[in-house]
């Protein structure tokens, strides 16, 4: 029996923590914005990708701004801010705790068309 057979729980304990690193690596580099993303910061809980819900769709949202209308610096920065009057009555809240990588991915990828 080899030494690492003896003690299963130090080769366990050494993977979890190579994941844990791995994972707060992967999270501080300038995220890569998806619909987890989008998840993460309750995006979802207004917009969805094609039906609007509380707050216009992510491909509303692309087509108005999209195809050089608009940069994703610009969309982030009403993201960050927040706005009313743009989409109707129903403001959007201002997003100034999502960090501007974040908001940036997450402009970018709204104009790519959310895939």
């Amino acid at each position: 029996m080899t030494h690492d057979e003896r003690h299963p729980h130090r080769i366990t304990a050494s993977l979890v923590a190579a994941l844990a690193i791995g994972a707060s690596m992967a999270w501080s580099a300038p995220a890569f914005a998806s619909t987890a993303l989008a998840q993460k910061y309750a995006c979802v809980a207004c917009h969805q990708p094609a039906v609007k819900v509380v707050g216009p769709s992510w491909k509303e949202i692309g087509a108005r701004y999209g195809d050089g209308k608009g940069s994703a610096a610009q969309l982030a920065a009403s993201m960050k801010a927040g706005s009313s009057g743009k989409w109707g009555a129903m403001p959007m809240p201002a997003q100034a705790q999502v960090p501007d990588a974040d908001l940036q991915a997450l402009a970018q990828w709204v104009l790519d068309g959310a895939k």
